[in-house]
């Protein structure tokens, strides 16, 4: 494990500068539009046009890494995402941050296609979650880190500038790598009807999750500056809310391999729109903010992985190319409709009705996928006196492993953690 890890190394480092910038890129767009009169609902289309670029990089980066191999691919969008944020820095015209904002989506979703598809081929199956695992806290871990730079002096446009510099140096480590950059194989097709039908429950999970986690990145600072909190404070919040996914990343990962994962989904979803609720009736300050802020960020930042493991249990090795394109298609739909729909809410009615969009997502997920667990098992009984083979081979299948679909899963490896 320590030789898979020591080759990654100059991958998780590039990782850990991208992931910095973009965490303190998304909070310094809500913050610095706000202050140039932009109302909540154009910040949140703002942050769905960051996802609406991140759906459009997932069918035209490819191409590129194909044409020009994964090291100059990573350091050409590097460069551009670079000039983006400084384009912003040095104007304040809405339309063109609107623009700025499709760009970076369209080339950081390529930087993360890049890295973790890397990260995949580095590393032996039996490592291979583990170092998953540890690649998703640093990221997580990074962007929390960022939001302490918002405690630099200066205005908007220093901030502006050291976002540029973190991008410049995410591509430094990734140039500089000796080893020889995977193999590129056939571009993977997105295949949304079949996984659908296979694992219905992960692709509404990845969905949810991205309605989620956009309206979280996106608009939680304009409810925290709503709250009279100020920069470094709003830093704060938003540190601790991706601090929470940090540290209850890997337990809610642990216990998804335990259990059945659509009771996992359920459970936390649940959670996530009990801890809603609370914010939403009883807001509190201080400690208390910070403690409910920190539950709800680990479940919601949890949600997406273990939607991701889920569907990787079903699955043969050579689909994983095809359900990765396909999930991250569905979560950043979900991504770029999360903010717009979220920021019109607020901007209609009032700050707080972020958490109330949070509570109804959590609701309808924990409610669907404890539906699909429930259906799963009566299906399962009925037909355990007799089930369909579907292997030729002389492995015995236990019917209770099988999905509604007869599928057996073929993994009990969590996105999260190690089984």
């Amino acid at each position: 494990m320590l030789a898979t890890v020591r080759c990654a190394i100059p991958l998780l480092l590039s990782t850990v500068f991208l992931l910095m910038g973009v965490g303190l890129l998304h909070t310094l767009v809500a913050l610095r539009g706000e202050a140039l009169g932009f109302s909540v609902a154009r910040i949140g289309t703002l942050s769905a046009a960051y996802y609406a670029g991140f759906l459009l990089g997932t069918y035209t980066v490819p191409r590129l890494v194909h044409r020009i191999g994964q090291i100059r691919a990573f350091a050409f969008c590097c460069t551009l995402v670079v000039i983006s944020v400084l384009v912003q820095a040095i104007g304040s015209v809405y339309w063109l941050w609107l623009a700025m904002r499709v760009l970076q989506g369209l080339l950081l979703v390529g930087l993360y296609v890049i890295i973790e598809s890397w990260l995949n081929a580095a590393a032996p199956p039996r490592h291979r979650s583990a170092l998953f695992s540890i690649y998703m806290m640093l990221s997580l871990g990074a962007g929390a880190l960022a939001q302490q730079l918002l405690r630099l002096p200066g205005e908007g446009f220093v901030l502006f500038c050291v976002v540029a510099i973190l991008f410049a140096l995410a591509s430094l480590p990734v140039i500089d790598m000796r080893q020889q950059q995977p193999r590129l194989h056939a571009m993977p097709r997105v295949q949304l009807a079949r996984f659908f039908r296979l694992v219905p429950t992960a692709i509404v999970s990845a969905f949810v999750a991205g309605l989620v986690l956009g309206a979280l990145w996106g608009l939680l600072p304009v409810y925290a500056a709503s709250q009279g909190m100020d920069a470094a404070e709003i830093g704060t919040y938003v540190s601790v809310a991706i601090l929470g996914g940090v540290a209850l990343q890997w337990p809610l990962g642990h216990l998804a391999d335990r259990i059945d994962r659509r009771l996992a989904l359920s459970g936390i979803a649940a959670l996530a729109a009990l801890v809603a609720l609370v914010q939403l009736v009883f807001p509190g300050e201080g400690i208390a903010a910070l403690a409910l802020i920190f539950a709800f960020g680990g479940m919601a930042f949890s949600l997406y992985p273990i939607a991701v493991a889920h569907l990787v249990d079903y699955l043969e090795r050579d689909e994983l190319m095809s359900a990765s394109s396909t999930v991250l298609l569905v979560n950043g739909v979900g991504s770029a409709l999360g903010p717009l729909v979220a920021g019109n809410l607020m901007n209609r009615g009032q700050p707080a009705l972020l958490f109330a969009w949070f509570l109804a997502l959590g609701a309808l997920l924990a409610g669907y996928a404890l539906y699909r667990f429930l259906r799963r098992r009566r299906e399962v009984s009925a037909g355990d006196h007799f089930v369909p083979r579907v292997s030729t081979t002389a492995e015995s299948i236990d019917p209770r492993e099988t999905d509604a679909e007869g599928v057996r899963p073929r993994s009990r490896q969590s996105a999260t953690g190690t089984s």
